[in-house]
């Protein structure tokens, strides 16, 4: 029989004894102690020997130590202090690991190098739609993305035209990627056991179309800013049709709301249609016959 001062084996649980962390809610920090669920999330990232990847929440270092005995290199970026120790711990003895120490919503994603080409990550509730769109939008080298979120995070981002769920993160995601909630993840596997259920979510960058097609379709893999501003003036007033939202918010300078009914007229789509019946392709036709 186990001794019950023996420390436990699985490494979280080890870490979090050993060096007396005490997980901070307000942080969002759900620690992975289930190593069974590290395979899932290595079949879905697909990952490779050559892989360079992003890991956004470091923690307690289970998921990071894993990720380094199979990829290229492993960014891992932590903005609790707090965790240094145990985190180290778990990095430190893997030299293809570079671990930045600050927020994932903060740092400068660009000078990271090697460049990552795949974000793996659990991560922290409260940051994870954002920290998503934010990796979309100024990681160009990142093809694909595999993460464990809230589930309402995870069923907005994939949400269709019409439903509930379906805003401006479902829009911005689905013009770059194709989005998919791969499963359902046990609450069980955290530590604490969070109030709220997970899904493991899938995402992959859209590939470039052919040369030789329209000018504003050369670069599917790039969602400008006028796109942005019109898909978030587009929902920012849900109860208003989509050309008044835009009217109301701005979003899209220069164009009035009968010029906006127009557009949606020729797009096929009623004059008063509202935003969330658009398609995210719908929204990049849109903003090409605004000339945003």
């Amino acid at each position: 029989m186990s001794s019950r001062s023996e420390a436990p084996v699985q490494p979280s649980l080890r870490r979090l004894h050993r060096f007396a962390v005490r997980p901070d809610r307000e942080l969002g920090q759900n620690f992975l102690i289930d190593s069974n669920i590290l395979g899932v999330i290595d079949r879905a990232a697909e990952l490779a020997p050559q892989d360079i990847v992003l890991e956004i929440g470091g923690g307690l270092g289970v998921l990071s130590e894993y990720l380094a005995q199979r990829v290229a290199h492993v960014h891992v970026v932590e903005i609790d202090e707090r965790l240094r120790e145990a985190l180290c711990d778990a990095t430190d003895p893997h030299a293809n690991v570079t671990v930045h120490w600050g927020d994932a919503m903060a740092i400068d994603l660009g000078g990271l190098h090697p460049r990552p080409g795949k974000v793996v990550a659990n991560l922290p509730y409260g940051i994870a739609a954002g920290a998503l769109l934010r990796t979309i939008e100024e990681l160009a080298s990142v093809s694909s993305w595999v993460a464990m979120v809230q589930r309402e995070v995870g069923e907005r981002l994939a949400a269709a035209p019409g439903s509930g769920a379906y805003g401006t993160p479902s829009v911005l995601a689905q013009l770059a990627c194709e989005v998919e909630v791969v499963r359902a993840i046990p609450r069980t596997v955290f530590y604490p056991v969070p109030n709220v259920d997970s899904v493991l979510l899938a995402m992959r960058r859209r590939e470039s179309p052919q040369p030789g097609g329209e000018q504003h379709d050369r670069d599917a893999r790039v969602v400008s800013s006028e796109l942005r501003g019109l898909v978030a003036g587009a929902f920012a007033h849900r109860r208003k049709t989509l050309a008044g939202s835009l009217a109301l918010s701005g979003g899209a300078p220069g164009r009035t709301r009968e010029q906006v009914r127009g557009a949606l007229q020729a797009l096929g789509h009623p004059a008063d249609v509202r935003a969330e019946r658009l398609s995210p392709e719908d929204f990049r036709a849109l903003a090409r016959r605004l000339a945003l």
